[in-house]
Order: structure tokens, then C-alpha cells, then sequence
């Protein structure tokens, strides 16, 4: 397991806050009850909703040109792949370049389950991709 950031440390204080816990107790549970992310499925969750606008068109142009789909991708256009509904991922040269939108939102975006990226309005898809994380996270099925 991962020690926990710096953001996952304020969330389990305001967790144990909220509860009055005492400071060695275990917070999952009570983050689940409280059905609250953790601050890296958040930050996923933000990359996914960005994404969902660019897919449907309703995002800033500064943000739909970082990102290209594979079905556009002109080294790609023949393969099975550009059928889906998946956007390249560029290549990095640093780990430090995976932060940038141009990789991470497509990165977030292609590992959704296809039920999950189909959906047309913004409301029922994060619904679904707060429901799909919280599942991940929690190991809920």
C-alpha cells in the first residue's frame, strides 16, 4: 500500500474531524460512508470530465487541441483500434511529463469502461465514472 499523500493526510483529519475519531483509527470506512474520494481519484475524475467534454465537443479549443483521437491519429487510421473511442497518448520523455494534460487526460479517458465513456450528458456520466472509481478505490463491486 501507498503512504498517503499530502491532500489524503488533510482528508483523513477533516474524516476524523467530522467524526470525532481518534487519531489511530482506520478512516476507509468512514470515507466510504462520507462517499468521499480519495484526492488521486479525484484528480481523475477531473481528468475524465474534461475529457468527456472534448469528446462531445463542448470544451474549450484550447483544451480539444492537446488531444487527438486514435481513429484521427494518421499513423493509426488502418488498425482495430481506431474504431474505439480511445485518444493517443503521447509519448513522455520524464515521468514529470505524465502530469501534462496532453498525456494524462487521455490516459484517465482510455482506461474508462465503454458504458462509462458513451454516456451523452455530463450529469449521469460522472454518476457513472464517481460510481466506477468509487468501486476501484473501495474494491465495491
Amino acid at each position: 500500500m501507498r503512504p498517503p499523500a499530502a491532500n489524503d493526510t488533510v482528508q483523513n483529519a477533516a474524516a476524523r474531524l467530522v467524526f470525532d475519531l481518534c487519531h489511530r483509527d482506520h478512516v476507509s470506512p468512514y470515507l466510504m460512508q462520507l462517499h468521499w474520494l480519495p484526492v488521486r481519484s479525484q484528480v481523475q475524475f477531473k481528468l475524465c470530465t474534461l475529457m468527456h467534454a472534448i469528446h462531445n465537443q463542448i470544451s474549450p479549443s484550447y483544451l480539444s487541441d492537446t488531444v487527438q483521437t486514435v481513429a484521427t491519429a494518421t499513423i493509426r487510421c488502418g488498425l482495430r483500434s481506431s474504431a474505439t473511442t480511445d485518444y493517443v497518448v503521447p509519448r513522455t520523455l520524464s515521468k514529470f511529463g505524465e502530469r501534462a494534460f496532453a498525456y494524462a487526460g487521455p490516459a484517465a479517458w482510455n482506461r474508462l469502461l465503454d458504458h462509462i465513456r458513451r454516456q451523452s450528458t455530463p450529469a449521469t456520466f460522472r454518476r457513472h465514472l464517481k460510481t466506477f472509481l468509487f468501486a476501484e478505490v473501495f474494491n465495491t463491486t
